[in-house]
This record gives structure tokens, C-alpha cells and sequence, in this order.
């Protein structure tokens, strides 16, 4: 490949005239375990070919870059806000920047290139990146994952109280009289059993609640794809069965926003209860007045970026904070199922 005269060459160039990804470049320039000896050959070739310099001897050189990765997926996603503001107030004062990674997906590529680039820290939003692979990150360069239930001892975990916050909403909707209660959550991936995403707790939590109550043949969940739109498809298709649910609980308010987009379409508004997550800027608007769990999302960013703060500082024992999850009750839900 042709390399414009002038212009640094960068880890993308050498995996594209490689024929690999940018994360196999980074294994082989970490002497990492796992490549073969194919690979190793082609990506080394590529870098004598194009004269690369890998991004990490530059910071070595360089010292501190003072700036802090803050890898976010679904950027226009409304609680996302509230994550790089409460990060973004934590470092003011501070000598750090942060720098924005959107991404989406397993965000591999997205962190390597951080850990391969100018940055001293990462806080990160990957809840399907296996951990295995996060702990090596996490020897390589400070790392915050935010939303992993986990239990790491390379990185530091900031999580919700998405059993807290589930139990409490179910609560609600019990003491109201619901019982035909459905769960719009994400779509499988998100939600695999196991995995400590935030979804997927959520999800397991309503099952045992559901069950506990003695309601297990009313569970009923339906599942979004990775669309806004199709959030009132699902929600259709709830609507439309035999006995639909007189209460929905959306997996967070983005969720939730087209439920009530579709409820309304059908002339049902104000017959259903409708529950978000995440207590986002709509929730509390008058013409919308979500009933919504609010989990400090400010206090999460601020304390992943204080915690990332104090890993540059030296520590390393790993760390994990819980913010509490506190169910705001509005319109959307205060009616009975009678």
C-alpha cells in the first residue's frame, strides 16, 4: 500500500498491508501469547516494510500524555451522557483530558488502539469483552471497566444495583396489582445468563422475582434488536397476545421510550405501566413522566475516573464500587392493573 509522504504511519496501515486486525498487530509488537508463527511473520514484515514505530515506544519516550481514554459505546445513548459528564467532572482540576473512543460491540479493537496510543488510563463501557482478555489489558495499562459484575485482580469495576434497582421496581408494580408483568430487555447476546452485564442481571432478577411471587408461568419477555425502533415492534407483539401484559418493564429508558411510543400509537395510553432504568433527562419531562431507577449515573462516571486517577497514582490492589439505584416514581406507572 501507498503511504501519503508526510503522514505517521499508524497501527491500521500495517494491518491492512498485514492482512490482519489491528489487535493481532498489537499481540505481535507485545510479543503476546497466542500468535502463530504465520502471523508474526506477515505483521513484522509489514512494519520493516512501512518503517512503523509503535505508538508504545512513543509514549515510553514521551513519558505521561495526561490523557484518559474514555471508551463509550452507543454514544447517542442518554445515560452515556451522564457517564462523561460525572467523568469529565472528576478530572477537572486535574493535569488529565479525556479522550473519547466511541465504538460498538465487543470494543477489542477500539481498546487496543487506546492502550497502543497517547493515553495513560482507560475507562471503559465493554461489557461482552472477556475478562481473560481485560485482565491482560489490565497488566498493560490502568483500567475501570463500568457495568461489569465481575470480580477482577487487574482492573477496577464500577457497577449499578441492577438487583436492587430490578427488586424495587417489581415492587411497585406488585404493590399496584400487576401480575402480568413482561420484561423488553436486549437481545440475547446482552443478556447471557452468566455474563454479569448490567442486562443480564436485570433480566434474572425479574425471573426470581416473577418466580419468588409465584408467578413464573406469567413471565413474558420480549426483546429489542439493536435498533430504537424495533423496541416498539417488540412491544407490538407484546400487546398483541392472548393476555398481554398490563405492566413493561424496559431494560433502561431508551427501551422505554418506544413503549410508550407505541402504546400511545394504539390509543392504550395511560392503560399499561410502563418502567425505565437509568433515570435519563426524558424520564422527568412532564409530557413523558417515566417511572425510572436512577443509578447515580454522574457519580459512576466521577468515581470511574477518580478510581482510574488513583491507579495512575500507584494503586494497585483492585477496587470495586456499587452506586445505589433508587426507583423514581412518575406518571407512567401509577396506575393499578385494576
Amino acid at each position: 500500500m501507498s503511504i501519503t509522504k508526510g503522514r505517521s504511519v499508524t497501527i491500521s496501515d500495517v494491518a491492512q498491508t498485514a492482512g490482519v486486525s489491528r489487535a493481532a498487530v498489537s499481540k505481535v509488537i507485545r510479543n503476546a501469547y497466542g500468535v502463530s508463527p504465520a502471523m508474526r511473520e506477515r505483521v513484522e514484515a509489514a512494519i520493516g516494510e512501512l518503517g512503523y514505530r509503535p505508538s508504545v515506544a512513543a509514549r515510553a519516550l514521551r513519558g505521561s500524555s495526561y490523557r484518559l481514554g474514555l471508551e463509550i459505546p452507543h454514544v447517542s445513548a442518554r445515560f452515556m451522557t451522564q457517564i462523561m459528564e460525572g467523568a469529565k467532572q472528576a478530572v477537572a482540576g486535574t493535569p488529565y483530558q479525556l479522550v473519547l473512543a466511541p465504538a460498538h460491540g465487543p470494543e477489542y479493537d477500539t481498546l487496543e488502539s487506546l492502550a497502543d496510543g497517547l493515553v495513560d488510563g482507560i475507562i471503559a463501557i465493554s461489557p461482552l469483552v472477556d475478562p481473560a482478555w481485560l485482565e491482560d489489558l489490565g497488566r498493560r495499562i490502568p483500567v475501570v471497566m463500568l457495568g461489569r459484575h465481575d470480580h477482577p485482580t487487574g482492573y477496577d469495576t464500577v457497577v449499578g444495583d441492577d438487583i436492587g434497582g430490578t427488586r424495587a421496581i417489581m415492587t411497585h408494580l406488585f404493590d399496584l396489582g400487576h401480575r402480568r408483568i413482561a420484561h423488553l430487555t436486549e437481545p440475547e447476546a446482552v443478556t447471557r445468563p452468566g455474563s454479569g452485564t448490567p442486562h443480564a442481571v436485570r433480566l434474572e432478577t425479574y425471573r426470581t422475582v416473577m418466580t419468588e411471587a409465584g408467578l413464573a408461568d406469567l413471565i413474558q419477555i420480549a426483546r429489542r434488536e439493536d435498533v430504537p425502533d424495533l423496541a416498539r415492534a417488540a412491544t407490538a407483539d407484546l400487546l398483541a397476545r392472548p393476555e398481554p401484559p398490563t405492566a413493561i418493564v424496559a431494560g433502561h429508558d431508551d427501551i422505554a421510550m418506544g413503549v410508550l411510543a407505541e402504546i400511545a400509537a394504539t390509543g392504550r395510553h395511560g392503560e399499561i405501566a410502563v418502567t425505565g432504568y437509568d433515570n435519563t433527562d426524558l424520564a422527568a419531562h412532564p409530557l413523558i413522566d417515566l417511572t425510572s431507577v436512577d443509578q447515580q449515573g454522574m457519580e459512576m462516571g466521577a468515581q470511574a475516573a477518580t478510581m482510574l486517577l488513583e491507579r495512575l497514582q500507584g494503586r494497585t490492589e483492585p477496587r470495586r464500587y456499587r452506586a445505589t439505584a433508587t426507583l423514581q416514581v412518575r406518571g407512567s406507572s401509577v396506575r393499578s392493573a385494576g
